[in-house]
């Protein structure tokens, strides 16, 4: 049922294990043989379509061996079932052609490069690691989000209102929240913020702190900040493997609401537990079907 998708994951390379010894030492661990073995149930209980013990199974095998990375996105896929958050973004950069474009957290790049030749755009990442030469117009900054806002006029440099931005930086919701608040006031109603790993998996890979190889961190929290501060704003998260993909539109670059507040709303949030999530996660986070003709369909309606 889901076996071309497996196949995708499996040839999807996973965090390298220690050199050495602890390579040795990790595969003679019989944890890890049991954990594989629960991962292989997965897959077969998958493709006879029995999902929720496919994704029961795939928890167990993370609970046995928490570091094994196939478990984790073998149950972000079951979770979130079709295409991933980048191969929507290289069909969003096609169907809305951006003026101009903003990334924050570049990394290796990977999303930076799906970005149209010819459009200005600007990545931000402290310690970016792109091996491709970028496309005519694109450029990478070495700094972090906060020193370029401060030091940058970025719509200058753009040539007008920043029009589409992904947030992809730290994965500790304030700063998210730092970003969005900086990118809103470059923009314009009709642009469009883009904010990622907004849907976790579990509580395990929402922590604040990595303990896992597959981690959104607690950025769902900013989901819920702008529902109950910004109601003005159109806020979905959509359904894209692996953790989900926060699309904010009907910005006001003149609001500040949430500037004027961050601190007491920093201090609000983090107070949440994950449990606020358990009753109901789609409704708390307002997700959206993976349904790239309906999204469309939202991106296309006139902002009023």
């Amino acid at each position: 049922m889901l076996s071309s998708l497996f196949n995708a994951l499996r040839a999807r390379p996973a965090p390298q294990p220690a050199a050495g010894g602890a390579a040795s030492a990790r595969g003679a661990d019989p944890a890890v043989a049991q954990a594989q073995a629960l991962v292989l149930e997965a897959r077969q209980l998958a493709d006879l379509g029995r999902l929720d013990e496919a994704l029961a199974a795939c928890r167990a095998a993370s609970r046995v061996d928490p570091d094994l990375h196939e478990a984790r996105m073998l149950a972000a896929a079951l979770h979130l079932p079709g295409p991933n958050y980048l191969d929507f973004l290289a069909h969003l950069h096609k169907h809305v052609k951006p003026a101009n474009y903003v990334e924050i957290g570049v990394s290796e790049g990977l999303s930076f490069r799906l970005v149209r030749p010819g459009t200005p755009a600007i990545g931000v990442d402290p310690a970016p690691r792109v091996d491709y030469a970028l496309s005519a117009g694109s450029r990478v900054i070495e700094a972090t989000s906060d020193e370029f806002f401060a030091t940058h006029d970025v719509r200058a440099e753009l040539g007008g209102p920043v029009a589409l931005a992904f947030i992809d930086g730290m994965h500790n919701f304030e700063f998210a929240l730092r970003d969005f608040i900086a990118l809103e006031r470059l923009a314009e109603r009709s642009s469009t913020l883009l904010i990622h790993d907004c849907y976790p998996l579990d509580r395990e890979t929402a922590a604040r702190e990595r303990a896992t190889s597959l981690w959104s961190g607690d950025i769902w929290r900013l989901v819920l900040v702008l529902k109950k501060y910004r109601p003005d704003l159109a806020v979905h998260t959509l359904a894209l493997r692996p953790t989900g993909l926060g699309m904010v539109r009907r910005l006001d670059p003149t609001s500040t609401v949430l500037a004027d507040n961050y601190a007491a709303i920093v201090e609000e949030f983090l107070a949440l537990d994950y449990a606020v999530l358990e009753a109901d996660q789609a409704g708390a986070l307002n997700l959206f079907p993976n349904d790239w003709e309906r999204i469309d369909a939202l991106l296309d309606a006139e902002i009023q």
